[in-house]
């Protein structure tokens, strides 16, 4: 069958023609890529994001006081004592009992040190309900909760013996190992799973093993590069293991779109009868563009997480975005090079049913053909309907309420401690929580000073700021101390953060405040929720306008169009609205919220928000680059701009199909995980990935295009001097008929 010989250009073309020809250098430099990531980062191994470099303002100061000051906090412990009813008071001799055996028996372990009896600490509530029994477990704090276990056995024991009373221990080691123990696995798992899943579905929509299997494995491999490289950054820039979780979806999702892109064009074109270098010629400069694009914008919104100033986000978004790197080098170099080296054999392992199954002429879909009939029919009704129905969806939004979750809206009732923290909190507001003010003087024990710290200690509970007790713990030889202060409030953040502000700006000031050269920054699990979210907040404005403007160049940059680049920040815009309404409605009011298995908790967790919308901008960019590519390509061999919105839709809708399909089922594995944080995120990037490839890609963009006719290729003369970046489209070589395969195109 006679072929024209096609001449192209650009990287992805060039990139693809190269590996063809050199098909065993280009697997094998792959390969040697990998494998040199993977064991150079092994060896060099990883730096995490420490807790003084989590956060900026005082959070940082008091972090890094503690760090310079060589203090080693151990993990501390508490045991509620607690009456089941008003009859046993902490005074009465059944109760002392109790407590004296608590005491007993934690010492009896072994594994503890400076226990303290409430008798001596006065840690007993004011209805006389409620004791607490304190104390620091031996060795290094950020591995006690592999020592807990025991002290946790000697509590229950004498639980057993105290029947009228509750005997329960919580702090941050029995915390994180009943975490551990009831939630652990669930992050593996959903990881795990994401690989067979998108491999089902591939198998779905080829019906061939070896087919499927090549985007799994393209994925897989630049998941497995990007760890080791991750490794090596991690030395300039701390990394996280939510940042490995991060670029694993993140991965898993752009390497398996961006081979099926680029396999299926090449499939289709084989399929309208053109030999195999041809086709292979035809999707290098074509899909292998649309990659190139893609993953370009992906990388820049990703990028947009490096101006949060907040070392976690920072940690995700430079994972991200080498993630999306690999994957894009991968899918130009070594895909063409596999393709050329299977050949037919890409089409073994066929699955029966599914391998008998033909798509329509040109790849075209059969559903969207129907509905682009529609669309096109009456572009402007289908606007209306289409934009009003996702601005309704998107309407909750405009009430978003964002907060850091407690442990009772993250977790429920589904775990044990959360019954605990709870009873703590009604009996001493702020006890599980408290803040801690970290002092550094030139002489911490100078009269001035010792004045101020018990100034300090009265004026906290006399503002209202707590209840008390405020306990100060001495280091004389660093010249710093620890003042611990349960803010009113307790588990009501609203309520704790406005204690929190008194203490820092009247009580700090009025005392400690007065002493030349003290440093007393005010830190705590409530204090960094509150620095966190303002310095969230305050870079939300810098990461949305770096993100949209960039973007909005490459798409310019891209497709020579101004009317596209507007476009399309507008309809990604619109698809991430749609859902933050989604989530809203669902997490925040709770609606409909039994259906995904969670609760309504009445807020969105603070760090979600700006994390959606970066990685949705990003992913929503690969369907919309893919499309509008082809609708461009059709567009410039000839066709009117409707008949070319129509081909291009339909000829891509079953990729992005898939891609879509492969997305919303890895993002939904994470909404079944037990902690409404990963609910919330994984309900929200598989509702927007679902909204983003059918209402936008599949009704709103070509309705749009339809609208705006030969318009949508306006570029004023003055940007005319751009750099001309569109020239990658290799000219569709003339084939003869294939009967029952779809229309000829003609050069």
């Amino acid at each position: 069958m006679g072929n024209t010989e096609v001449r192209v250009r650009g990287l992805a073309a060039r990139a693809g023609g190269w590996s063809a020809r050199h098909r065993w250098a280009a697997v094998g430099i792959w390969v040697l890529f990998v494998v040199l990531a993977m064991g150079l980062g092994s060896a060099a191994g990883r730096v995490d994001v420490s807790e003084s470099d989590q956060l900026k303002g005082e959070t940082h100061t008091a972090a890094k006081i503690i760090d310079d000051a060589g203090i080693k906090e151990p993990a501390g412990e508490t045991v509620l004592v607690q009456a089941k009813d008003g009859a046993v008071k902490a005074g009465s001799a059944p109760f002392r009992a109790a407590v004296a055996d608590v005491v007993k028996a934690v010492e009896g372990t072994g594994q503890v040190t400076d226990v303290t009896s409430p008798y001596d600490t006065h840690t007993v509530s004011r209805d006389g309900r409620s004791a607490l029994v304190r104390f620091d477990l031996r060795g290094d704090a950020e591995t006690a909760a592999d020592r807990i276990q025991p002290v946790l056995d000697a509590v229950t024991g004498v639980q057993k013996e105290h029947g009228s009373l509750r005997i329960e221990e919580i702090g941050g080691a029995s915390m994180q190992k009943q975490y551990k123990d009831a939630f652990g696995d669930d992050f593996q798992q959903a990881e795990y799973s994401a690989v067979p899943v998108a491999l089902g579905i591939l198998l779905i929509a080829f019906g061939a093993l070896v087919a499927a299997l090549l985007p799994v494995a393209l994925a897989i491999t630049a998941i497995m590069a990007t760890m080791g490289l991750m490794g090596l950054v991690s030395h300039l820039q701390p990394m996280s293991d939510t940042a490995n979780s991060v670029m694993l979806l993140v991965g898993m999702a752009v390497g398996v779109d961006y081979c099926l892109f680029y396999l299926r064009r090449e499939r289709e074109e084989r399929e309208a009868g053109r030999d195999a270098g041809t086709a292979l010629r035809i999707a290098a400069a074509t899909s292998g563009r649309a990659v190139i694009v893609s993953g370009v914008t992906v990388c820049v919104a990703m990028a947009g997480m490096l101006f949060t100033g907040l070392a976690e986000f920072e940690a995700m978004g430079l994972a991200s975005l080498m993630v999306v790197a690999v994957a894009m080098v991968g899918s130009v170099t070594v895909l063409p090079a596999l393709l050329s080296l299977l050949g037919e054999r890409v089409e073994k392992g066929r699955i029966p049913f599914l391998g008998r199954r033909r798509r329509r002429g040109n790849g075209e879909s059969r559903f969207w053909t129907t509905v682009l009939r529609g669309v096109l029919a009456k572009p402007l009704v289908s606007v209306l309907v289409a934009a009003g129905a996702l601005l309704a969806v998107a309407a909750p939004a405009l009430g978003m309420k964002t907060q850091q979750l407690t442990l009772d809206q993250e977790f429920g009732d589904s775990l044990p401690m959360v019954q605990t923290y709870n009873r703590l909190n009604d009996a001493f507001p702020g006890g599980s929580e408290p803040a801690q003010v970290v002092v550094r003087a030139k002489d911490v024990g100078a009269p001035e000073v010792r004045q101020a710290l018990a100034d300090f200690r009265k004026q906290a509970v006399a503002s209202g700021a707590s209840r008390g007790p405020v306990d100060i713990k001495l280091y004389d030889a660093q010249n710093v101390a620890l003042v611990s202060v349960p803010l009113v409030g307790g588990s009501d953040m609203d309520r704790a953060t406005q204690s929190l502000e008194k203490l820092r700006d009247e009580v700090r000031p009025a005392t400690l405040g007065k002493v030349d050269g003290v440093q007393a920054p005010v830190t705590g699990q409530v204090a960094g929720n509150h620095d966190f979210n303002d310095q969230l907040m305050g870079s939300v404005v810098p990461v949305f306008v770096f993100v949209v403007v960039f973007a909005f160049l490459l798409m310019l940059l891209s497709f020579r169009s101004l009317t596209v680049a507007i476009t399309s920040i507008v309809l990604n815009l619109l698809s991430v609205a749609a859902a933050y309404g989604i989530l809203v409605a669902v997490f925040q009011h709770g609606w409909g919220a039994s259906l995904v298995g969670a609760e309504g908790v009445g807020a969105i967790v603070t760090w979600l928000p700006l994390f959606l919308f970066v990685i949705l901008f990003g992913l929503s960019m690969d369907y919309h680059v893919f499309v509008v590519s082809r609708i461009r390509e059709a567009r410039m061999r000839g066709r009117t701009t409707k008949d070319a919105i129509r081909h291009g839709v339909v000829t891509t809708a079953g990729v992005v199909t898939s891609a879509a399909v492969i997305m919303v089922a890895v993002f939904a594995i994470f909404g079944t995980l037990s902690m409404q944080s990963m609910k919330q995120m994984g309900v929200g990037l598989a509702a927007a990935v679902l909204i983003d490839a059918t209402v936008i890609r599949g009704v709103l963009l070509p309705a749009v295009m339809a609208l705006l006719g030969e318009r949508n290729w306006y570029l004023p003369k003055w940007l005319h001097r751009l750099p001309d970046l569109t020239h990658d489209e290799a000219p569709e070589p003339a084939a003869p008929p294939v009967r029952d395969r779809g229309e000829r195109l003609t050069v």
